[in-house]
């Protein structure tokens, strides 16, 4: 299954460069436009996008006019402004925007938002990679080197959250909360016991950093 692919339409530098950082690690594949205009030319010859993030505020058409390009296209749209005021966060919801995200924002934010609008819109990739392993959310199948691993359910939520994350620090608390919920009053132990069977069970000692105090990073080798 092919990676999802999201269209970014940001004319601050920063803030682009930053979101497709942090997309590449997870996974993601995108574009980057600066210029409304622009995005909306390149739509025309390609326009296989599973979502967009369009600020509003762009040089050429603004994010709203970009809008209906996406409309043409069958894109999801995600907002990213620094307008506040609530006339235009109705305008881009009442346009048919999935959602709605105020500048500045943390980037972890972000990307819960965005998986959240693609599993809604039903075009969410449910298999991720990591070195020789394959880990398919919606059937629950772990692979390594083509051969299913027998990871108990609870080994399987953790490793998921992990996977999603890759290079990200994924604090204990995080894990508890998303797996066992807010009401859980265990030891963060838990999560510590799941992670060693991971690690042993799919030959990850060294790509399962522990991070002292905080959690665990899956990190991918680069060469």
């Amino acid at each position: 299954m092919a990676a999802n692919r999201i269209l970014i339409v940001e004319d601050d530098k920063g803030i682009s460069d930053t979101i497709a950082l942090n997309l590449r690690y997870v996974g993601y594949e995108y574009e980057v436009f600066d210029n409304g205009s622009e995005a909306a030319a390149y739509l025309e010859n390609d326009h296989s996008f599973d979502l967009a993030l369009l600020d509003i505020m762009l040089p050429g058409i603004d994010g709203f006019e970009l809008f209906s390009y996406m409309e043409q296209y069958n894109i999801p749209v995600i907002y990213m402004t620094a307008k506040t005021d609530s006339e235009s966060e109705v305008r881009g919801l009442r346009d048919g925007a999935e959602d709605y995200i105020v500048k500045p924002f943390e980037v972890v934010t972000l990307l819960v938002r965005i998986e959240k609008v693609l599993m809604r819109t039903g075009r969410l990739n449910q298999v991720y990679r990591f070195a020789d392993i394959v880990l398919d959310t919606q059937n629950r199948i772990v692979l390594k080197c083509g051969e299913e691993i027998d990871l108990a359910p609870l080994e399987f939520d953790v490793f998921a959250i992990l996977i999603k994350n890759k290079n990200r620090t994924v604090s204990r608390e995080r894990i508890l909360n998303e797996i066992w919920g807010e009401d859980y009053f265990g030891d963060t132990r838990t999560v510590d016991v799941r992670v060693a069977n991971i690690r042993k069970k799919l030959s990850l000692g060294d790509e399962i950093r522990t991070i002292s105090k905080t959690g665990y990073r899956l990190e991918e080798h680069r060469p």
